[in-house]
This record gives structure tokens, C-alpha cells and sequence, in this order.
């Protein structure tokens, strides 16, 4: 395959349905996730079928059970794909929404209104379940789109774009409006982020490795998020039944996505009650706790933390303990270690709350509940292309607005500059 040509094309292609999808109704981006949602549902057996080719392939590669877990489709969540379709199909459309408008003493009329940020290169891992959710958010925010997954998840992913493609098809839009990059060579991925003027932004969603590479080599502004490093602080006046409940709900429900807690933060003073029962409900779900001294001192037997455990974003049944003496110090452990992801306090204390709000900055931070809620989905965005740790254009999970720009539209009568 010649390389260039291949993703010349694919750029060539997607800046043109980019300017055609500027122009399309609210009605017919619809109809066209509408049709997306049947097509899943008719189509569930080929999709599982293509599904357990990527699953036998990751078993045979001897991969761990978190990662294959991020690979699997199952009718849940083939559910879930139909299910978050359709709620994008259902938000407010915010192509053209006014975002302000007001007018100036000499009469102009001043409008800042949302439009489409263009071409949208997408490059992600393992979960197949973001293939269907990027081109939703992309279709419904008039974006084009460059799929490009990962090679674990090759034949998923074709699977979901061959029904995304009938769907455009079957609703009249232009089928370049998503596309989907099919060689797994990563030289592709080089040349595509070389391609300024013709693709507006970069978005990668996948390991800290993946992303740094990005961020060296792309000529393109990217929006990423290098890692989920994530905290959760059970504070001196923590409600632990309450507690304990979110703490094993942040690891275990699904410990391979970034929104997982990686670091349990204790308090001195709630250690010795808090943490033996703890322990003892993660360990019966076979995740590894690697401690601290004064966590060693109460829960004999588990490995030692070393600083790397700290800033490790282990994406499985691992976690790492930590008691402090304040909440001061597990806001220096989080600001010192962690990623600006997902960061939460268990305590019935509001103070304490408020200060941690106010002083943990991370993109989104959470109090008595589990950290796994930073989910697009989850925040009412219908899904989410990723969930972004910059402060520029967007932060936390990136739904339809996060991926719209505006301008500026001025309405006169022959008012001139003096």
C-alpha cells in the first residue's frame, strides 16, 4: 500500500464532507444515528462474531484479563452502544446555537455563535464501543472523522464502521463524513499527523506511551489525556460503610478504564477500622495491595509501595495504599503524583469538602461517590470521544459542545469605524 496517497485521500475526503456537513439538518444527522441504532441490533451476532476474533487473538497474545475485558462486546454492551446512539440523537443539536448575543451603542448587532471544529482525527485503543461513540458525537457536531483504532481491536472495529457507513449511506449524508483508517501500520498514523489544513485537531485516547508520541510528532493541535492516575481520600470523618462501598466500586467494576482508582488515600485516625475490612473485600476480589509503612504495619503480608506505584496508572487489579495525617497532605500526594483526572473525598465533613473542591485541580473531582462517574455518559453527555486533562478548549469527558468552536457574527447598517 502507498501510504501517502492512502492517507492523502482519507484527509482529501473527510475536509470535503467536513464543509458538506456544515450545511446538514438536525433532522437528517439524526435519522442517520437513528438508522445506526437499528443496524446494531440487527446486526448484535456479527458483531459478537467479529468480536471474539480480537478476544481469541488477545488470549493467544496472553493479555491481561483488565485489557481483555476493555475488548469484549457482549449484549450489555452492545446495549449500551445502541443506547448511547440514541441519546446523542436526542441532545440539542449545538451546531448554530448562540452562545451570546448582544448589542454594541452603535447599533451592531454581535453574535457568538457555535460551529464545527472540521476534520477530527481520532486515534484510540482496545474498547471497540468508541468506534460507534465517536462517530456519533463527530456526525451530530457536523465533524468529519478519522477513525483510527487500535490493532487489537482491528476486526470490532470494522465490524461497527461497515454499519456506520450503511447508515450514512442509507440517510443520504456524505458516507466520508466518518472514516475509518484500515491498515494497521503505524507509519499511517506519522503521516496523518503531518497533515495541517487538513485536519483541524488531533484527539488520541489510549496509553501514556501512545499519547506522548503524539503530542511529539503531530504539526496539528491535539486535545489528550496522558494517564488516570486516580485518587480516592477517605477523610477522618468518612461515613466507612459508605466508604468502603465507593472505594471497591473505584477499583473493581471495571479496573482497566482510566476513571478507575489507582491510590486509596487513608486518614490516620480511621486506618486500624477502615482499612482491615477494606483489604479484606478487595482481596476476595483478587485485587493486589501494595502499601505503605504505617499500611504495612496494619495489613501485614502485602507488598511494599515504592515511589513508582505512586504515578503508576495500572489499569488492572492492582492498588496502592496510603495513609496521611490531614487533608492537606492528601491533596500534596494527588498534586504530586497524580494525573488531573479523576480525584475523590469520602467525608461527612462539608468543610473539608468544599476545601478539597477548591484545591484539587483535576478535571472533574468527586465527593462520597466513586470516581468511575467521570464518563461522558455518566454526565448526561450521551458519550464522550474522550476525557481530556488540558485546560485549553476542553476538559473532562468531551461530549457534543466540547467539540464545536464559534465565531463571531456581526449584523450592521452601514455603521463604519471612525
Amino acid at each position: 500500500m502507498d501510504l501517502k496517497a492512502y492517507t492523502d485521500g482519507l484527509a482529501r475526503r473527510a475536509a470535503t464532507a467536513a464543509r458538506n456537513l456544515a450545511k446538514v439538518s438536525t433532522a437528517a444527522k439524526n435519522s442517520a444515528l437513528l438508522k445506526l441504532c437499528e443496524k446494531i441490533s440487527a446486526k448484535r451476532n456479527f458483531l459478537l462474531e467479529e468480536n471474539e476474533k480480537d478476544l481469541e487473538a488477545a488470549r493467544r497474545a496472553g493479555q491481561a484479563s483488565a485489557l481483555i475485558d476493555r475488548l469484549r462486546l457482549n449484549e450489555r454492551r452492545i446495549e449500551g452502544l445502541i443506547e448511547a446512539t440514541r441519546l446523542v440523537a436526542g441532545l440539542p443539536d449545538p451546531v448554530g446555537e448562540v452562545i451570546a448575543g448582544y448589542t454594541r451603542p452603535n447599533g451592531l448587532r454581535i453574535q457568538k455563535v457555535r460551529v464545527p471544529l472540521g476534520v477530527i482525527f481520532f486515534i484510540y485503543e482496545s474498547r471497540p464501543n468508541v468506534t460507534a461513540d465517536a462517530a456519533a458525537l463527530c456526525l451530530k457536531s457536523s465533524n468529519a472523522v478519522i477513525l483510527r483504532g487500535g490493532s487489537e481491536a482491528i476486526n470490532s472495529n470494522l465490524a461497527l464502521y461497515k454499519l456506520i457507513e450503511e447508515a450514512l449511506k442509507e440517510a443520504n449524508l456524505p458516507e466520508e463524513s466518518v472514516q475509518m483508517v484500515k491498515t494497521t501500520d503505524r507509519a499511517a498514523v506519522g503521516l496523518f499527523l503531518q497533515k495541517a489544513g487538513q485536519i483541524d485537531l488531533v484527539i488520541p485516547r489510549g496509553g501514556k506511551g501512545l499519547i506522548e508520541r503524539i503530542v511529539r510528532e503531530s504539526k496539528i493541535p491535539v486535545i489528550k489525556h496522558f494517564e488516570g492516575v486516580c485518587h480516592t481520600y477517605v477523610d477522618k470523618e468518612a461515613d466507612l460503610t459508605l466508604a468502603e462501598k465507593v472505594c471497591f466500586n473505584a477499583k473493581v467494576q471495571r479496573p482497566g478504564l482510566c476513571n478507575a482508582m489507582e491510590t486509596l488515600l487513608v486518614h490516620e485516625k480511621i486506618a486500624r477500622r477502615f482499612l482491615p475490612k477494606m483489604a479484606a473485600s478487595l482481596k476476595a476480589a483478587d485485587v493486589e495491595l501494595r502499601g505503605c509503612p504505617k499500611t504495612r504495619e496494619i495489613l501485614s503480608g502485602i507488598k511494599k509501595a515504592t515511589k513508582a506505584d505512586w504515578t503508576t496508572e495500572y489499569l488492572d487489579l492492582i492498588l496502592s495504599i496510603r495513609i496521611v495525617s490531614s487533608l492537606d497532605e492528601a491533596i500534596e500526594h494527588m498534586q504530586k503524583y497524580g494525573s488531573a483526572h479523576s480525584d475523590a473525598i469520602i467525608t461527612t465533613n462539608l468543610q473539608a469538602a468544599e476545601k478539597f473542591v477548591q484545591e484539587v485541580d483535576s478535571s472533574a473531582v468527586f465527593v462520597n461517590t466513586s470516581t468511575r462517574f467521570n464518563d461522558g455518559g455518566e454526565f448526561g453527555l450521551g458519550a464522550e470521544i474522550g476525557i481530556s486533562t488540558d485546560k485549553l478548549h476542553a476538559r473532562g469527558p468531551m461530549g457534543l459542545a466540547e467539540l464545536t468552536s464559534y465565531k463571531w457574527v456581526v449584523y450592521g447598517q452601514g455603521q463604519i469605524r471612525e
